[in-house]
Order: C-alpha cells, then structure tokens, then sequence
C-alpha cells in the first residue's frame, strides 16, 4: 500500500499522556503495544494503522509501535526505512527489523525488557494464536489484555468514526457462486473438525462469503461486520443501516442480521448456554483475534487456517475471467495515461506527482466496472522513487521530469476484479547504471513469469528466481516478490505469496490463486525501479510428469514494458522473445480499446519488436 505524505508530527504530548494512563490503576502496564498490520484482524486495517499513526506519525501500512514509560520504539521493514526516517520524531527509536542484530518486536518484548513486566495490547488487534506464541516467549512477564485500547482514550474525541458504508450486492454475474454453496462449503468445514459453528472475523472473508460489497470505503470495497456461521442458521453483524432491501432479500431467509456489537455478546451467549464446548467447540480462522477467544473460552475454539481464505484464494472460472478482462480495461487506462505524460512532458508542461496520479485515477474511471482505486498511487519521481511504499502529498510533492525515473504502482478497483501494476519509466535519456538495474529486474520478472515448478510448491521456494539476477551484480530488494491479490477486494491477499517470510512456506501455490510479480531495485536518495503484473497459478502441460502435476503462471497485466531502459548486452535470447511476445499480447488486447489515435500510436511505438 502506499502511504501519504512523509510530514514529521510531535509526539511528545501524545506520549506523555499516554504513559500517564500506562501508570494508572486501571491499566497498570509498564509496556504498551501497538501491533503491525500482519497482527491485527478484526477491523479494517486502516481504522487500526490509525491509531499507530496517531501515537507514533508513522503511517506505513506495516509497524509495530512499543512504548515504555521511558522509550518508544517503532518497528518496520526495508520497505518503509526511508519513510519512517522521515516521519519519526526525537521521541522515537526506529528498529530496523531484518538487518543485522535488530530483533524483531516479538524478541524485542521477550529479551530486552524487564521480567515481571505487565505489557498491555488491545485483544482485538492481535490474533489469538500470536499471543500465545508471544505469552511463552515472555518468561515472568505477563501479556495483559486490555479491553478500553489508552490509544483510543488519548485520541478521545479526535479520532475519526468508523465509516458505515452502504453495502451492496455482488452478482453472481461477477462472483460466480451463490451465497448458498458457499455457505455449505462453509458448513462441510466445520462437520470435519465436528464443529457447532465458525466465527468469521475478517472483513474480507465476510465480504466474500456473502457476496456482498462496500460502497465509499478508499480503496478496499469491504465493509464492517461479522458473521457466526451455523449448521441451520448464518448470521450477519453489521449496522441495519448499512443494507437495504436489496440486500435483505439477497440475504433471504438464511441470513439472520444482527447489530455489529452483538458479535461478542452472541459468542458468549453460545458458551454460556453450554452450546459449545471441547467437543463441539467453535471453528476460528488462525487470524481471529485474542478478544473472541477470551469470550468463547480457549477450551471451546477449534482454530485452524481459515477455511474461508483457502476457498476465497482460490478464484472459479468466472473470477478468473473476470481478472483478464479487468486487466486488459486498467491497461487501456494506463496506456492512455503513460502516452499523454509523455507527451506532456515532451511540450514542457510542469506536472506534480499527484497530478500524475489524479490524472490516471480520471483516465480509469472512464473504463466499464470501475468502482474506484484498490490503494493510493504510488506517483514517483527520481529519490521519491526510491521510497518503496510512497504516494505523493498533493500540497508537498515532487515534480515529474523527462531527466529522472518515474515510477508508478497503482491499481483499480472493478466489479469483475482488481488489479495492481507498476511501471517504471524514464522519459529522456536513461544512465548506464540505471538501464543495467533496471535489466536485472526484468530478468527477474521474467524468471517469475516463465516458472514451472511441482505441485506443492510454496512461493517461498521460487522467491529466489525473481533475484538471482540481481544478486549477479551484488543487488536486492527489501520487499515480498508478490502477494495475493483479491478479486473486487483487498489488493493484499493471503495466505499466499512470493517472498523471504516464512509463513509464505505454508501455503502451496495452487492452480486459481492470484499473486503479483514485483521485483525491483532502490537506489536510496536517487531513483527505484519496480516492474509489477498480477499472474495466475495455473496447471501447465509437461512432456514428463514426475511427480503430481506441474503448475506456472498466466499473466493477465497487460500494460508495455519500457524497451529504452533495456541494456541488451546481458538480456539472453529467450528474455528478449519473451518481452517481444508479451507485448505482441498487450497490443492485440489493449489496441482495440483506444479511441485516442495518440495514446494508440504511443501503445504501437512501445510494443514494437527488439
């Protein structure tokens, strides 16, 4: 996700009355936790990133902010170094997880701070199952829950109040199985582990497992609720404002709706009546967070990977042609817009980052099934380029020039499914160094794109494809090679993916998931070169077949690739075909979508043959 802005905030007010609340007898903690996005689950992740935004002014998506009653330290990854240096005031200390000697927050807790220290966390922002791996980590100190978030307290009146978008129905036209077998797909889950019900607790699942939507939430088309699958009844939590009759009758008579602040109450009536129990306990996904296992009892849950996320990553036929033919739509767009900056910026015409990104959001929303972006643009010019995770300020950002990298990560939002892509451009003339790095990164994508590998493989395993390429000239990046990506839902899916993290060897990849291919390269305080499409896991004929099968990837991105930032002394034969086919392909599919004879001309001019 990008982020916006990179103004410092003073903090130290915050802090202060923070760590007041911290000694009082209420709370009585001596640390206080602020879990990053991987840790929190039970509301949509921007309602949670706020709060350490507020408390630290760190806004990337990923960070785990730790405060002491003398310190404060902020968590994160190489993506958002650069971001949080900028952001970070004096109060902070800025913990660079993966180098070298800087612990993660987890070892952080269990190796640096005194034992038989109370440590508070939110029990809504952390999942059950990573408190109990954190509470054996911690020796003589105690995790302790804390139901009333001091954040929030601090925040008080200020803090924004979580949207109650209007919900809407999602075709089966577009989703491509009803409400009714999902939820028996549902049910046939809970009868292996002999479960009285499933809590479903993630906005997305919820949203998926309904086929329903949010309106007028930025970039993510969910919606706040719960649901508690049973074996004859399924209820929804949400706000009976949020849904019209439409809804209601999509629902029907198998969807009970509920308030949204019954969920907790609903589960303890459950255990309290003695409906569950060891025997028949309740299913929860691995993510469900601490607060609804301490109302059901740990004696009363069954907790496994979500059976919800294995069916929802796993895109039907008609998702599946749904994410090509939003793809070749979002290449029109981008086409149109690449083609008219270059042209801009060819006439002298003075254009901000954000007037790039306002520029493309317009040229996207004049495409069919469009319902808005999945994340802020990433519109980036030379040193911001170098940021990974960057959306320009509208009031304070750089300006785009023919003499710098321009890269821009961007996506939209669809009916029939969602996309991400980045291009990294450079209008003039291009440097040695900039068109060998920029080499390595294709080769990387390429080596992702053409992978054939067993059954069962993980995206763990192939990781090392996108940047073998790189690490031939001693190069890297400090990011994931490619996430799941949602269809008309979030832009970051899992459980699958391509990376370093190891939870990404957990999940095979599977014939129907979606994932990107995003290597890259960042030279920091200079440029940074990316080169994203969405592809899809599919089965893949092979002459033998040892072993289960083989599977690779269908790219569905159709956007060109920049042949002027190519050193073509290292590019082999068999990558130049490969950059010569696909943009055969992009041509054929995109051309007939332009009625601008410009924006065509630009689209041939990129596409022909090296």
């Amino acid at each position: 996700m990008g982020v916006i802005g990179t103004a410092r905030v003073d903090t130290s007010e915050r802090l202060a009355s923070l760590r007041a609340l911290m000694r009082e007898q209420d709370y009585n903690v001596g640390v206080f936790v602020v879990p990053s996005e991987d840790e929190h689950f039970s509301e949509y992740p921007s309602q949670a990133d706020e709060r350490r935004t507020f408390i630290s002014g760190f806004n990337g998506s990923a960070g785990c902010a730790i405060i002491t009653l003398q310190n404060a330290f902020l968590f994160t990854d190489g993506r958002y170094f650069l971001q949080a240096e900028q952001q970070l005031d004096k109060n902070w200390n800025l913990m660079k997880q993966g180098l070298p000697d800087v612990p993660t927050w987890q070892e952080f807790l269990s190796k640096n701070i005194e034992q038989g220290t109370r440590i508070g966390v939110d029990p809504s922002l952390i999942s059950a199952v990573d408190a109990q791996v954190l509470k054996r980590s911690l020796g003589d100190s105690e995790l302790v829950p804390l139901l009333k978030n001091p954040v929030d307290v601090v925040w008080a009146s200020d803090r924004p109040q979580r949207p109650k978008n209007k919900v809407f129905v999602l075709d089966v036209e577009y989703s491509g199985e009803t409400l009714s077998t999902k939820l028996q797909r549902v049910r046939e889950a809970m009868a292996k582990k002999n479960a009285v019900a499933m809590a479903v607790t993630l906005l997305d699942e919820v949203a998926w497992l309904f086929n329903l939507r949010g309106t007028d939430i930025d970039f993510n088309p969910v919606f706040f609720a719960y649901a508690v699958v049973e074996k004859d009844l399924a209820v929804l939590f949400v706000d009976e404002a949020q849904v019209d009759d439409v809804v209601k009758a999509h629902l029907g008579q198998e969807v009970l709706i509920k308030p949204y602040t019954e969920f907790l109450p609903y589960l303890g009536a459950l255990a309290e009546k003695g409906l569950v129990q060891k025997e028949q306990p309740v299913l929860l996904g691995d993510k469900t967070n601490l607060a609804v296992v301490h109302v059901l009892g740990e004696e009363n849950v069954a907790i496994v990977p979500s059976p919800v996320a294995d069916m929802k990553a796993i895109k039907n036929s008609t998702e599946i042609n749904g994410f090509r033919q939003c793809h070749i739509r979002d290449g029109a767009a981008l086409v149109r817009y690449f083609a008219w900056l270059d042209q801009q910026l060819k006439n002298g015409v003075v254009l901000s980052e954000s007037q790039g990104a306002d520029k493309l959001e317009e040229f996207r929303s004049e495409f069919d099934l469009f319902r808005g972006l999945s994340f802020p643009t990433i519109s980036s010019a030379g040193p911001n380029a170098g940021i990974i995770h960057y959306s320009p300020d509208p009031k304070d950002c750089a300006t785009i020039t023919k003499d710098q990298i321009y890269l821009c990560d961007s996506g939209g939002q669809y009916l029939d499914g969602t996309t991400d892509v980045t291009r990294t451009w450079h209008f003039g003339t291009p440097s040695a160094e900039e068109k060998r790095a920029f080499t390595r990164v294709l080769q990387g994508h390429i080596a992702i794109d053409t992978a054939i590998f067993p059954t069962g493989t993980t995206g763990f395993i192939i990781d090392s494809w996108a940047r073998r390429a790189l690490w031939q000239d001693g190069l890297d990046y400090r990011h994931g090679t490619g996430h799941g990506v949602g269809h008309f839902l979030n832009v970051h899916e899992g459980p699958q993916g391509i990376g370093t993290r190891i939870a990404y060897n957990s999940t095979p990849l599977k014939a129907g998931m979606t994932v990107s291919n995003e290597p890259g390269y960042y030279a920091d305080g200079r440029w940074g070169i990316r080169i994203e499409n969405v592809v899809i896991v599919c089965e893949v004929e092979t002459p033998n077949n040892f072993g289960n099968g083989y599977l690779g990837f269908e790219r569905v991105t159709m956007c060109p690739i920049q042949t002027s930032l190519i050193d073509y002394a290292i590019l082999t034969a068999e990558e130049k075909k490969w950059l010569n086919d696909y943009h055969a392909e992009v041509a054929r599919k995109v051309g007939p979508l332009l009625q601008d004879e410009c924006a065509l001309a630009w689209l041939v001019k990129q596409c022909q043959a090296v």
